[in-house]
């Protein structure tokens, strides 16, 4: 990709990454950016149309939009881009609202995984939505608000030889001093709203941190919740870049979940029933039957795209001997034999067409035996759809922190190759 495109790829990027602290942030900024592009906005509740067009569906912080083309038929395959729009952070908890020792604090609960020392000492927002008792549900997100400090090293002199960090006790943040705050009766005031007319929150941590580049020539960009906002953004680029092409043979869908870095099991995540049941009112509005959904369906691809691990140069024995990817080297095609990820070899031969394509590199990716590696909502999306999955995505390094690293090459090439995919050659 020329620099001048893939600087500005990294630009759009950034403001993507900015627009996004929370799951439903992504899902909102997702769903704008395509509007603005012309794609039509639909309502669960309400009766979809039926012919060519572009749209675009949020269910709570997932997003599922398609441009199903002039051509398509009851039998029409899918080339589907999935990934998650959440990431390892701290939700806001009920009765959030503590002090000690003249300190406010918030009161928050482990979301996921996150790797816990990578959230002190930095300035924190809190982000998400607050509904109330109507029904009616607001965007908020703070600011520069929160903050988790760390034990001094004069209290704490055996901190450097391993730090250990208790999930209830020590990583709930300071937001204030005083014996009376009201973080909730805050983020209402943000929103316009009255404290007393919200009826629940989905509210959650972010690092205000802007994106950067950095290191020689810029290669490398810092950012919070490239896991995975990354892939989302490469399928947003991919789906706009699909365009209208009346003559396409399939219908191409971006499905970004929430929920992946819990399990998914939720009703806006991967192993939920949102794109099952989008895919059916798709179907439906071409006039398919079951046996025209399965013919579809067979003849259909999902690709998965996660952060994967690049090896780490101070860490090289914890990746395979052989199998080593590196920052700059390409996104990964993702391969585990006990089904972790879901490529297999025709899945392989796919990802290696689409970025021939796009002519750009890419490296496999298999963990180490000794240690397991996590999973994707690619098996679990191959096992409710009975679709044909491939695992990809962009190499990582601190992945699960509260500001991951990458290489720019790497980010710019997934998306280029996930458009390879939605517009096979």
């Amino acid at each position: 990709m020329p620099q001048l495109e893939r600087d500005a790829h990294i630009e759009d990027l950034s403001a993507f990454i900015r627009e996004s602290p929370s799951s439903y942030h992504a899902a909102a900024a997702v769903a704008d950016r395509l509007v603005v592009a012309g794609f039509e906005r639909l309502d669960e509740r309400d009766e979809w149309p039926t012919g060519p067009g572009r749209r675009v569906v949020v269910r709570d912080g997932a997003v599922i939009a398609w441009v199903q083309p002039e051509a398509a038929t009851a039998t029409s395959p899918y080339r589907i881009i999935g990934a998650h729009t959440d990431s390892p952070s701290f939700k806001l908890k009920p009765g959030a609202s503590t002090s000690s020792e003249g300190v406010l604090q918030a009161g928050v609960e482990v979301y996921g995984g996150p790797l816990l020392n990578s959230w002190l000492d930095r300035e924190l927002e809190l982000a998400g939505r607050l509904v109330t008792a109507d029904g009616s549900e607001h965007l908020v997100r703070s600011g520069p608000l929160l903050r988790i400090p760390q034990l001094a090293i004069h209290l704490d002199r055996e901190a450097n030889k391993g730090l250990t960090l208790d999930r209830q006790r020590h990583v709930q943040p300071i937001w204030g001093t005083g014996l009376l705050g009201d973080v909730l009766g805050h983020l209402a005031g943000i929103a316009g709203l009255h404290v007393q007319d919200i009826a629940g929150h989905d509210v959650l941590v972010a690092d205000t941190a802007a994106p950067a580049r950095f290191g020689l020539d810029d290669v490398f960009f810092a950012a919070g919740r490239q896991d995975n906002l990354t892939s989302v953004h490469a399928g947003l680029v991919a789906l706009l870049a699909a365009g209208d092409d009346a003559a396409s043979d399939h219908v191409s869908v971006l499905a970004a979940f929430d929920h992946e870095e819990l399990g998914s099991e939720s009703r806006s995540g991967a192993s939920g029933p949102f794109l099952v049941d989008v895919l059916a009112r798709i179907a439906g509005g071409l006039g398919a039957d079951e046996h025209d959904r399965r013919r579809a369906f067979a003849a259909s691809w999902l690709l998965s795209s996660d952060a994967g691990h690049a090896v780490h140069p101070n860490y090289p024995e914890r990746h395979d001997p052989v199998n080593r990817p590196h920052l700059g080297d390409g996104p990964l095609l993702k391969l585990n034999a006990n089904q972790k990820y879901a490529t297999d070899a025709h899945g392989s031969a796919l990802w290696a067409r689409a970025c021939e394509q796009a002519g750009v590199r890419f490296q496999p990716f298999v963990s180490n035996n000794a240690i397991p590696c996590g999973s994707t909502i690619g098996p679990l999306s191959a096992t409710r759809l009975g679709i044909r999955t491939v695992d990809v995505g962009t190499p990582l390094l601190s992945m699960h922190s509260a500001r991951e690293l990458s290489h720019v090459d790497d980010l710019a090439a997934l998306a280029a190759a996930a458009t390879a995919f939605l517009t096979p050659a």
